[in-house]
C-alpha cells in the first residue's frame, strides 16, 4: 500500500500547480521532445547551398532583365534619346506631369530644405491657392529621388528625367524579384519564381501600370507591397529558425511603412491583408502570435506616417486602423477554451462577430472625433462579403511531411488564398484595380504547377494507389513546369523581341507648338484654364499657374474641375466668363478632341456627362436633348460672334487646340 500511495501524492500535487508553472513545463517537455536535428553530410550542404545560389541568382536576374526590357521597350516607344526635352516631358500625361513638375523643381531649389518648405506652402501652381503639395499629392518618392539624384554626383552623368525614370524601373525589376522568391517560399522550387515572372510578363498589360504612366505612386509602391508579402510569406512558415524569422519581421516592419508612405491608398490594400490574417488565424492554424505581432506593424506603421505625413487624419480613420483595434481588443476578450470542442467552436463565430461590430464601431467613433476629407469615397469599395470556415479544432503537426499530403495545413499557403480571393473581389468591383490582383494569380498559378505537395494533395484526394504518389508528385512538379516554361518560350519570346526591334514614335507637334507658344508669348503672371490632363501638362513643360490640376483627392480641385469642365457645355458666354474670372484666369485653352469627342458609348463622354449633370438630357425619353438656348460652348466660341467675342478673343490656334484671351474690359452688347 505504501508504494501506491507515492504516485497517488505525487499526482494531486501536480494538480494543484498554478497554469504559468503548467505552461512552463509544457514548454520544456516540448523542448525535450523536439528530436535534435543531426548534423547534414557535406555533400547535402553543398546542394543545399548550391539550390539556394541558383535560386538567388535567378531571382536577382530576372528582375534586372525585366527593368532592362521596361527601359529598351520605353525608349523604342517613344524613342526618347532622339528628343528634346519639351518633347520628353509632353510624354508625362495628366497626373504624372504633375509628379514629375515637383521633381524638377526639388532639383532646382537652392537646397532641399528650401525646396520641401516651397512644396509644403506652394502657392505658384494653382491660382488662388496654397497647398501642402508633398502631403496632398504624396511626393515622398520625389524628394527621395532628387536627394539620391544630388548626393550620388548622377547630375554630372545623367539627366534627371533618364534618372527618374531609372529608379522607377529599378522598382519594378525589385517587384517581380519579390514575387520570385514568394512563389519560391511557397513551392521550394525556384522553377516556380521562373514561371511566375514569364507570367507577369506576358501579362504585363493586366499586371501594372508602368506602360500607362511612369510617376503613378502604385508604381513606386507596389514593389515595397510585394517585399513586404515575400517577408510576410517567409515569416508565416511553421519550420522557419529564429534569425530567418527576426529577418523577415525587419523586412516586413521596413518594407510596411515604406508602402504606406509611398502611396495615399496602400492602407486599403493592409486593410484586405488584415483580413486575410485574421481568418487565417480564425483557421486555427497556431500562428496567432505571429499574426498579433503583424497587427504591432500595423499600428506603428500607421502612427509613425500620422506624424511624418503631416498628421494625416485619413490614416487615423482608415479601416485598417479600427480592424487592428478591434482585432486586439478581441484578444484580450478571449477565454481559454479547450480547441475542438462545440464551446471552442461557438466563442469562434462569437468572436468573429464581435471583430467585425468594434471595427465598424470605432471606425464610426475615428470619424465623429477625427476631421477628415480625404479618401472618403473609397470605402464603398472595400465592402466585400466573405464567409468563415471553422476547422475540427485538431492542432497541426509540427513539420508537415510531403506524404501527408496537406498543403492546406501550410499557414502561408492559406493566408496567399484568402488574400487572392479578397483581391479578386476588389479588382470585380473596380475593374481598373485588376493589377493589384493578377500578380498574385500569376503566383499562385506558377506555385500549384511547381509545388510537388499540391501534387500529392490531389493525389490524396484522387486515392491513387497504382503509382507511388510521391514519386509521381516529384517528376510532374519538374515535368509540367518545365513543358509550360518551353512553351512559353516558344511563343511569347518572340513577340517580345520583336516589340524591343519596332521603333514607334510618339508624335505630338500641335503640344509642342502649343507649350513653345505659351513659353514665348504668355506673360509670366498668366493663369491658364483648361482640362486637368491638359494643365498637368502645362505646369511641367512651361511652370505656368493653372486654374485646375488632375487630382481627385481634394475637394476644392474636384469642385475647380467640374467647374472649369462647362467650357465644353451648352452653357452662355457670360456663366464661363463669370466662372473662369472667379479663379483670376487670363486664358482658356479649349481641346478639339474633348469638344468633338465621338465616344463608342454614348453617355461616357466628357460633354454626355456635363449635359446630365446641367439637366439638359432626359434619360427617360431615349437620351433626348431638352430645349437650351445657348449651343456648346466650345463649339460656338470659335464661330467668332456677339457676345462671345465680347468676353474672349482667340490669340492662338492650331489642328488641336485654340487660347482664347478672357478680356478684362467687357462690352456687354447683345
Amino acid at each position: 500500500m505504501a508504494e501506491e500511495e507515492g504516485p497517488t501524492v505525487e499526482l494531486r500535487q501536480r494538480k494543484k500547480l498554478k497554469s504559468s508553472e503548467n505552461k512552463e513545463s509544457a514548454k520544456e517537455e516540448k523542448i525535450s521532445d523536439t528530436p535534435i536535428p543531426e548534423k547534414a553530410p557535406k555533400h547535402v550542404l553543398f546542394q543545399r547551398f548550391a539550390k539556394i545560389f541558383i535560386g538567388c541568382l535567378a531571382a536577382v536576374t530576372s528582375g534586372m532583365m525585366y527593368a532592362l526590357y521596361l527601359s529598351a521597350y520605353h525608349e523604342r516607344k517613344f524613342w526618347f534619346s532622339n528628343r528634346q526635352e519639351l518633347e520628353r516631358e509632353i510624354t508625362f500625361q495628366g497626373d504624372s506631369a504633375i509628379y514629375y513638375s515637383y521633381y524638377k523643381d526639388m532639383l532646382k531649389a537652392p537646397s532641399f530644405e528650401r525646396g520641401v518648405y516651397e512644396l509644403t506652402h506652394n502657392n505658384k501652381t494653382v491660382s488662388l491657392k496654397t497647398i501642402n503639395a508633398v502631403q496632398q499629392m504624396s511626393l515622398y518618392p520625389e524628394l527621395i529621388a532628387s536627394v539620391l539624384y544630388q548626393a550620388t554626383g548622377s547630375n554630372e552623368i545623367i539627366e534627371p528625367v533618364y534618372f527618374y525614370i531609372g529608379i522607377v524601373f529599378g522598382l519594378q525589376g525589385i517587384y517581380v524579384t519579390a514575387l520570385f522568391v514568394t512563389s519560391w517560399l511557397m513551392s521550394g522550387t525556384w522553377l516556380a519564381g521562373m514561371l511566375t515572372v514569364a507570367w507577369f510578363i506576358i501579362n504585363r498589360v493586366d499586371t501594372t501600370r508602368i506602360e500607362y504612366s511612369i510617376p503613378l505612386r502604385e508604381n513606386w509602391a507596389l514593389p515595397y507591397f510585394a517585399c513586404q508579402i515575400a517577408a510576410l510569406t517567409g515569416y508565416l512558415k511553421s519550420n522557419l529558425n529564429t534569425y530567418g524569422e527576426r529577418f523577415c519581421y525587419l523586412l516586413m516592419s521596413a518594407s510596411t511603412y515604406t508602402f504606406m508612405m509611398m502611396w495615399e491608398y496602400s492602407h486599403y490594400l493592409l486593410f484586405l491583408q488584415a483580413i486575410s490574417l485574421f481568418l487565417l488565424d480564425s483557421f486555427s492554424l497556431e500562428q496567432s502570435d505571429k499574426v498579433h505581432e503583424v497587427y504591432k506593424i500595423y499600428i506603428f506603421s500607421l502612427f509613425l506616417g500620422y506624424l511624418l505625413q503631416f498628421e494625416n487624419s485619413a490614416l487615423l480613420v482608415s479601416p485598417l486602423l479600427s480592424l487592428v483595434v478591434a482585432l486586439m481588443l478581441a484578444k484580450c476578450l478571449q477565454l481559454n477554451v479547450k480547441k475542438g470542442t462545440f464551446i471552442a467552436k461557438i466563442m469562434k463565430v462569437i468572436n468573429f462577430y464581435l471583430v467585425c461590430i468594434l471595427t465598424v464601431t470605432l471606425n464610426i467613433i475615428m470619424k465623429m472625433f477625427v476631421p477628415h476629407k480625404e479618401n472618403g469615397h473609397m470605402l464603398k469599395f472595400l465592402e466585400v462579403k466573405f464567409g468563415l470556415n471553422m476547422t475540427n479544432g485538431k492542432s497541426l503537426k509540427e513539420t508537415i511531411t510531403l506524404e501527408d499530403g496537406r498543403i492546406g495545413g501550410r499557414p502561408e499557403i492559406i493566408y496567399h488564398v484568402i488574400h487572392t480571393i479578397l483581391l479578386g473581389s476588389l479588382a470585380m468591383v473596380i475593374e481598373g484595380l485588376k493589377y493589384l490582383w493578377t500578380p498574385y494569380v500569376c503566383m499562385l498559378a506558377a506555385f500549384g504547377v511547381c509545388s510537388p505537395e499540391l501534387w500529392m494533395t490531389l493525389f490524396k484526394w484522387l486515392r491513387l494507389r497504382t503509382v507511388h504518389p510521391v514519386l509521381l508528385a516529384l517528376i510532374l512538379s519538374m515535368a509540367v513546369p518545365t513543358i509550360i516554361g518551353l512553351s512559353l518560350w516558344k511563343e511569347f519570346f518572340p513577340r517580345l523581341m520583336t516589340e524591343l526591334m519596332e521603333l514607334q514614335e510618339f508624335y505630338d507637334p500641335d503640344t509642342v507648338e502649343l507649350m513653345t507658344w505659351i513659353k514665348r508669348q504668355a506673360p509670366v503672371a498668366a493663369v491658364f484654364a483648361g482640362s486637368p490632363q491638359l494643365m498637368g501638362a502645362i505646369k511641367l513643360c512651361t511652370g505656368w499657374m493653372v486654374t485646375s490640376l488632375p487630382l481627385y483627392n481634394d475637394d476644392d480641385l474636384l469642385k475647380r474641375n467640374e467647374n472649369i469642365y462647362q467650357i465644353y457645355s451648352k452653357r452662355s458666354a457670360e456663366d464661363i466668363y463669370k466662372i473662369l474670372t472667379s479663379y483670376k484666369a487670363n486664358y482658356l485653352i479649349v481641346e478639339d478632341a474633348i469638344c468633338n469627342e465621338v465616344g463608342t458609348m454614348r453617355g461616357c463622354r466628357v460633354k454626355d456627362l456635363l449635359d446630365i449633370a446641367n439637366g439638359h438630357v432626359v434619360c427617360e425619353e431615349g437620351d433626348k436633348l431638352t430645349y437650351s438656348k445657348y449651343g456648346r460652348f466650345c463649339h460656338e466660341v470659335k464661330i467668332n460672334y456677339s457676345p462671345y467675342v465680347n468676353y474672349f478673343t482667340r490669340v492662338y490656334w492650331n489642328r488641336s487646340y485654340f487660347v482664347y484671351k478672357i478680356n478684362t474690359v467687357i462690352s456687354f452688347q447683345s
